[in-house]
């Protein structure tokens, strides 16, 4: 019989023999019996055995080794590790079976973990007879063969990890039947085969984690997966093809797989990503570098690939970065210097092997990168069966043989060469233009795009979020002097404050209502601190008035920043001479949009229907955006809307979204009246101009680009080629739908008002090329 370590256990029996004269409410016998059994069969000392069956099991206090929580004397919780270090061997002479079926005697048992124990052979049917289960975690053991179908009649499971083992075959299908399962974890083990279909149905899914087995195929869409938060598939062999994603994933790690496809724009828009690891597998095709500012970002792993992409020194990152491998690809140009700061500060920068002109780590010399880039490029769709035109094919019937061949071949070359130096060919759905491009002319797209802004540091130039002592604050306002005074309301009134350090701040005093502790808002206040993004007027902070007993409130102060610059209005309805081009009204639209997204997706729950108005949107000297109105819980409890002080009227009467399901969607609504007024250049204040306006615009996309450019704002009319402005005029119409389940979500907005950011560049791009003459290609 093989041997466990005895001594791993050895406080177990200390804690039992002390409490075994200690009687508090006692199990029933035939659980106690059946834990005493359990231990037995796991090869615990053979002292255990000699303890009475009213040994109070369940007050026995947690350690490492064993965890026994119960709940009206009944066992609901059983977690029992053997040695992490070694991997012990299960006693030959002990049925895994009769251990499954023991611990179906405890009727409640909800959680059962049993850790590195050595357990080996077949998972017995018998564990599907522990109907109450819940969470099952058989990590680190030995077990062996597929996953027994019994456990698809457990309805109940929630959690299923069986790491580290040497499960194999296919995973099975009715996986997906488990209808409350979120964590699925089966990494370590010998699953082969593709992944099963029925996996795109798991809604509840949050975690997937299947690494370092040999599974193979393309990945099944999951962009249904709403939930699913973690994905990690590394070291299989799965591919070709980019897999589609949920929105709301924060973890994903496909590293060393076969995926040879090029990296989609929508992993740009995933905002919630936090670690993202593609690396060692065969993806071509330009790098994302908004990625490198996604605003959650910490860890990008991109390095042994064959991407393309030329960097620019300006490039955003996020500060929370702290990993980057971009290693052993194709890229060009310069590090950016984020990341160069990054590297400074002791962050974990990796870049060698490009083509960059940073030298400090090796790189290949340029035209190793144009060859390579070359040779790996992906061909469009479009022109995958592309035939030579009829002029050809008859010259080729007349003259025939090789020469013609040779003639022919050479005229297919120079076209293709000529579509791929005009850049972008048009299409009817809205896509990405990079890609219809060939690789120099990413590149070049990339410069260009740089009118677009990328997504800035996420509230880098904030200090953090702190409680404000109310001296601080009186002295910042001379006692609240009326001539600090922004505006007043019943519900309170709004100060300009500054503090010696010169910084300079709006504070917001709330009058309560009835009396309040500070427990009272210490959950509303957390929510606030987190609320701190490029694109919101973001809190800095709080401060408490008490009244004499020292322990209620009278008044709670909110701390923002200050913001004194014009409005979004002034600059796209306002005097001609301030009216921001098409491109800036992009921009502008973006950053707004963002700061929704982040509103709704920054802290749980979301925060929704913010009422959004057009001169609620502030401009910088720089000209990016600030929402400054948007709903705060504990401000709409005590006084309405938070605001920086900006008077404004809005769109009145709107059709609100009811229901949890579309809280969303007023902010898409009030979206859609914002784009409204960046299109046609002039203020619209009512509802029935909503409508009029509306109608002007879906009567416009059905004729042609004159009429589009008529109702648009003259100042733009030169400056907008029509591609991007029906773009613009197709969501803007989407947002504004009555039924607001037919709105478009916040993410296909900003997909939208990308592509009309890059369909206006490249417009511009191919207009400057038909006037130039021919130029070198870019190496």
């Amino acid at each position: 019989m093989a041997k466990l370590k005895a001594a791993c256990h050895f406080h177990l029996l200390l804690f039992l023999f002390l409490l075994s004269f200690h009687l508090s409410t006692q199990l029933p016998p035939s659980q106690s019996q059946s834990l005493l059994q359990i231990l037995q069969l796991l090869n615990y000392p053979q002292a255990l055995t000699s303890f009475d069956n009213v040994t109070d099991f369940c007050d026995i206090e947690s350690t490492p080794s064993l965890t026994i929580v119960c709940y009206e004397d009944d066992i609901t919780q059983l977690h029992i590790v053997g040695d992490v270090v070694g991997r012990p061997t299960f006693p030959e002479n002990t049925s895994i079976d009769l251990l499954f079926s023991t611990f179906s005697q405890f009727l409640n048992l909800k959680v059962l973990s049993l850790v590195s124990l050595g357990l080996e052979g077949p998972l017995p049917p018998t564990v599907g007879d522990i109907f109450s289960l819940e969470i099952l975690n058989l990590s680190l053991n030995s077990l062996h063969g597929s996953i027994p179908e019994v456990l698809s009649s457990l309805k109940s499971l929630q959690c299923i990890n069986l790491d580290g083992n040497c499960f194999s075959g296919n995973i099975p299908s009715w996986i997906g039947s488990l209808p409350v399962l979120t964590t699925l974890s089966l990494q370590n083990n010998s699953f082969n085969g593709s992944l099963p279909d029925s996996i795109t149905h798991m809604w509840s899914l949050r975690i997937l984690t299947l690494s370092r087995n040999s599974l193979s195929g393309n990945v099944p869409d999951l962009t249904n997966l709403t939930n699913l938060q973690v994905l990690e598939l590394g070291d299989n062999l799965l591919g070709p093809q980019f897999p589609k994603l949920p929105k709301r994933l924060s973890i994903l790690v496909l590293k060393n797989n076969t995926f040879r496809s090029g990296i989609p724009a929508e992993l740009g828009f995933l905002y919630h990503l936090e670690k993202v690891d593609i690396s060692s597998n065969k993806l071509v095709g330009p790098f994302l570098a908004s990625l490198l500012a996604l605003p959650s970002i910490k860890y990008l792993n991109i390095g042994g690939n064959r991407l393309t992409g030329l960097l620019l020194q300006n490039t955003s990152c996020n500060s929370d970065l702290t990993f980057a491998n971009l290693s052993s690809n194709l890229l060009i140009g310069d590090l950016p210097a984020c990341l160069q700061q990054l590297e400074s500060k002791n962050g974990d920068i990796i870049y060698a092997g490009n083509c960059l002109s940073n030298q400090d780590q090796k790189q290949h010399p340029l035209k190793f990168c144009h060859n390579e880039a070359l040779a790996v490029s992906i061909r469009p769709h479009n022109r995958e069966h592309r035939q030579p035109p009829r002029g050809v094919m008859t010259f080729l019937r007349i003259l025939g043989g090789s020469v013609a061949g040779i003639i022919v071949f050479a005229l297919m070359f120079l076209t293709m060469r000529r579509t791929y130096k005009m850049g972008v060919v048009k299409e009817p759905s809205t896509r990405f233009i990079t890609e219809n491009s060939s690789v120099t002319d990413t590149a070049k797209q990339l410069y260009d795009a740089k009118h677009i802004s990328q997504t800035m540091k996420l509230g880098t130039s904030l200090p953090p979020y702190r409680t404000f002592s109310l001296d601080e604050l009186k002295e910042a306002t001379n006692n609240f002097d009326a001539s600090t005074l922004i505006s007043e309301s019943p519900d309170g009134q709004i100060f300009k404050g500054v503090f010696t350090d010169g910084s300079v701040v709006t504070i917001r005093s709330l009058a309560l209502r009835r009396r309040q502790t500070p427990q009272t808002f210490t959950h509303k206040l957390e929510l606030i601190s987190k609320l701190r993004h490029t694109h919101l007027i973001s809190a800095l902070g709080h401060c408490y008035e008490f009244l004499p007993d020292g322990l209620t409130i009278s008044r709670v102060f909110l701390i923002f920043e200050y913001y004194q610059y014009g409005t979004l209005r002034s600059h796209v309805s306002g005097l001609q001479g301030q009216k921001l081009s098409w491109t800036k009204r992009i921009s502008a639209a973006i950053e707004t949009v963002k700061g929704v997204q982040f509103l709704h997706t920054g802290i749980v729950p979301g925060v929704c229907s913010n009422s959004l108005k057009i001169t609620d949107i502030l401009l910088d000297q720089d000209l990016h955006v600030k929402i400054s109105c948007y709903n705060l819980p504990i401000v709409v409890e005590h006084g309405g809307m938070m605001t920086s002080g900006v008077s404004s009227t809005g769109t009145k009467g709107k059709r609100q979204a009811m229901g949890v399901n579309h809280r969303d969607k007023n902010d898409v609504y009030d979206i859609g009246a914002i784009l409204l007024e960046i299109i046609l250049g002039r203020q619209i204040t009512s509802q029935n101009e909503v409508h009029v306006s509306r109608d002007l615009l879906q009567v416009s996309l059905k004729t042609d680009e004159i009429a589009r450019k008529s109702i648009a704002d003259p100042a733009i009319r030169k400056g907008c080629s029509d591609d991007s402005l029906k773009t613009m005029m197709e969501i803007c119409l989407r947002c504004l739908h009555e039924k607001p389940a037919d709105r478009p979500s916040v993410e296909d907005i900003l997909w939208n008002l990308h592509f009309a950011g890059q369909v206006q560049g490249s417009s511009r791009d191919q207009n400057q090329i038909s006037q130039d003459p021919p130029t070198p290609e870019m190496p």
